[in-house]
């Protein structure tokens, strides 16, 4: 009830927006509205499996992981990512971090997860966009489940262009030997949550993952608001 007073305190000053659809806020509800919220599409486990196989099998860097969302070209998960990412409403991340958290609870269980890493940027790219959202995911993760979470780990070495429209091959190609530890100690032994936003073809998060193992740790797993099909 109180949550509910301060809204709509709040909203008569500086109205809440959905950015799903752009819609204003109901005192009950929070970042998105419960219209878009119920259109999106949670991920069955059958595709959790199939994609899997099809993005890490082979190099066995990830040892599982599972995406909540499916995404869905212009529908409301895009606008969802594209705000967070680009619009600077960070606090989106950490909503659907907490999302994951709750989501994914018994797999958590289950991995014995020591520490979660969100999947760095350049510092450029971070300076663009005044954050990196996968730190706010990682945050609300941390937040649900009380598992910490580190974001000063490993970094993101080599500046690459936008990843949208590349190949699977391409993308690959784009993100080699794109991130260095700056902490193996850290990591040595230990079970980590790589987290992102989008898996898309997981070339970034694979080679993420990549360096991790390199680096000593033991079992690498993964998660992100959503999966591209």
């Amino acid at each position: 009830m109180r949550k509910e007073i301060f809204n709509k305190i709040f909203d008569f000053f500086l109205p809440r927006i959905c950015p799903a659809c752009n819609h204003k806020l109901n005192p009950t509800e929070e970042i998105i509205c419960d219209n878009c919220f119920d259109k999106l599409k949670l991920t069955p486990e059958s595709l959790i499996a199939e994609e899997y196989h099809k993005k890490f099998s082979i190099k066995k860097y990830i040892r599982d992981f599972h995406p909540v969302f499916i995404f869905e070209k212009d529908r409301e998960i895009q606008h969802i990512i594209h705000a967070l990412k680009y619009n600077r409403r960070s606090h989106i991340g950490i909503y659907f971090g907490k999302i994951i958290g709750n989501q994914i609870k018994d797999k958590l269980d289950n991995w014995e997860i020591d520490l979660i890493i969100p999947v760095p940027l350049h510092k450029v790219k971070k300076a663009e966009r005044g954050y990196n959202q996968s730190e706010f995911i990682a945050r609300g993760i941390s937040a649900q489940t009380g598992i910490r979470w580190n974001k000063k780990i490993i970094s993101r070495k080599k500046y690459t262009e936008t990843q949208t429209h590349l190949t699977a091959e391409e993308r690959q190609s784009n993100v080699k030997d794109a991130f260095k530890l700056k902490d193996k100690n850290a990591v040595d032994g230990k079970n980590i949550l790589l987290v992102d936003d989008v898996i898309t073809t997981g070339s970034t998060i694979s080679e993420c993952a990549h360096q991790l193992i390199l680096a000593g740790a033991k079992e690498i797993y993964a998660t992100s608001i959503a999966i591209a099909e």
